[in-house]
């Protein structure tokens, strides 16, 4: 087993953000928590819970939206901070960082001097911190967490160390929850369940949770044949002097060694990026590449780049960063690609050939060029759907409710982007209008849309929302119609400070 160090900093999310440590803060995704402080949890504040929960639990609290590429950028400073004290830095995840222990332990005096020196660094440059060691990345993670400021588990004594905790912290909801309905409650529990069977019942990704549990590495050894040099490397001249030119050259390098790893039926596990600069400086980086796509590998590059920068350059150039001269890209560890399951046509080949597409297209159009919708909650067709771009993370899964004043099936055919206005009325040729009560004033009997009049032939409705009550600057209070015409036409019309708008039309 490899003995790990990792550097975990608590609350990433929301100390990238600029929100203060002591204070009660959030970072939300699509009105749902994403990360909150210790003071927010201490007024009973919990990651997932909807945003006007957590307010109603905590009304001081200091929201913010997540910003995940402010969170690359600031660990950076981290990362260099452990960098200092050995150079092997491996970046997980932004807010945890990771580095073999054994020879920096000889060279500092052991493993738990080692482990106070990591986390005084880090204290140092300004960030709150706790680090801890053990056999393996995941068991090191968890004593990090561990104690006040964290732990050094003895070598051999990662699956004692594990047992207690509770399925949760493997991060598989469902194979958790599977697990808890057949009385297995602990990771000590799932450890102590034959491999084989376990394989068998939960498939290879409950395999691999196992060894997690068992405190072993999450894939057995295999090493692989020798193979040709799978590095991608990349050279500008002149120099680049802007981090974007960088930024693209190196999204390209991904797409060339993910291919190349393919061919080789590879997986890489850990990704080296090394940048020169034209002063004969040399940054290097070694990040978590599992799963990575190439514009998740060309954002750690941009990550890594605004670690070089000084304070107030935010364009480069010769007084910023010198100007980069070449960019490599070196997979650190290679595994055999077990291949995944494919659906039924063919759908997983099919996904990863557009997926390489709309990378290529993206870097033409720019990261917002090219997006897909995802569905979320909400009560209007209008706010069902986002549009996220691609290779961005995407929101939580859809929330089924309660969502009071939402519409009814069937979905619309036509959601418009700018919603057209319209003038609905009554038979007298006044405007039908809803009271505070959801009174509608008369029955409708024309609507005109974009000055184009026609009988109204069938109508249902009000379904009213009274959205963000609590908050009077982003209040909204409206009614929505669905309507149907003389002439084919079904609309849903929406009414809001006396005015009518179509908000979709249905086929």
């Amino acid at each position: 087993m490899t003995r790990v160090l990792v550097a975990w900093c608590p609350d990433w999310p929301v100390t990238a953000v600029g929100i203060d440590a002591a204070a009660p803060g959030a970072v939300v995704v699509q009105g749902r928590v994403a990360a909150c402080s210790a003071a927010a949890r201490a007024e009973g504040v919990r990651r997932g819970q909807r945003l006007r929960d957590a307010q109603r639990r905590c009304p001081e609290l200091v929201v913010r939206e997540r910003d995940t590429d402010a969170e690359g950028r600031r660990f950076e400073a981290v990362a260099q901070a452990v960098a200092e004290l050995t150079p092997r830095v491996e970046v997980v995840r932004p807010g945890l960082c990771a580095i073999p222990a054994r020879g920096p332990a000889r060279f500092y005096g052991g493993e738990d001097a080692l482990r106070v020196l990591v986390q005084d660094t880090v204290v140092e440059a300004g960030h709150d911190c706790g680090s801890g060691v053990a056999d393996g990345l995941f068991a090191a993670e968890l004593a990090a967490r561990a104690g006040q400021g964290g732990v050094v588990v003895p070598e051999g004594g990662a699956a004692a160390f594990l047992a207690p905790y509770p399925l949760s912290v493997l991060d598989r909801p469902e194979l958790a929850d599977l697990l808890r309905r057949l009385g297995v409650n602990t990771l000590g529990a799932f450890a102590a369940l034959p491999s084989g069977h376990v394989a068998g019942r939960f498939g290879t990704d409950g395999a691999l949770a196992h060894r997690l549990a068992r405190g072993e590495e999450p894939r057995p050894l295999a090493p692989v044949r020798a193979a040709a040099d799978l590095s991608v490397r990349g050279g500008f001249d002149p120099p680049a002097e802007q981090a974007e030119r960088v930024v693209f050259a190196a999204k390209r390098l991904a797409g060339e060694l993910h291919e190349g790893l393919a061919a080789g039926g590879l997986a890489c596990v850990r990704l080296e990026v090394a940048v020169g600069f034209a002063d004969g400086h040399v940054l290097r980086r070694l990040w978590r590449h599992d799963g990575l796509s190439a514009l998740a590998v060309a954002e750690r590059v941009r990550w890594q780049l605004s670690a070089h920068r000084p304070a107030g350059q935010d364009g480069g150039g010769e007084d910023g960063w010198g100007g980069v001269t070449w960019v490599e890209l070196a997979p650190d560890q290679l595994v055999p690609d077990l291949g995944r399951q494919e659906g039924l046509w063919g759908r997983t080949t099919v996904t990863d050939r557009i997926a390489r597409a709309a990378d290529r297209i993206q870097a033409l159009l720019g990261h917002h060029g090219i997006a897909r919708p995802v569905l979320v909650g909400g009560r209007g067709p209008g706010e069902r759907v986002v549009r996220v771009p691609v290779g961005d993370l995407a929101p939580a899964e859809p929330s089924e409710g309660p969502w009071p004043g939402s519409v009814s099936g069937p979905a619309p055919a036509v959601v418009p982007a700018a919603p057209a206005p319209a003038e609905l009325a009554d038979a007298s040729g006044a405007a039908v209008v809803v009271s505070a009560r959801c009174e509608v004033s008369a029955p409708p009997a024309t609507l005109s849309v974009r000055g184009r009049p026609a009988a109204v032939t069938g109508w249902t409705g009000p379904w009213p929302a009274d959205e963000r009550w609590w908050d009077p600057a982003a209040a909204r209070r409206r009614a929505r119609f669905q309507v149907t015409t003389d002439d084919g036409a079904a609309y849903l019309l929406a009414v809001e400070g006396g005015r009518w708008h179509v908000e979709a039309v249905y086929d």
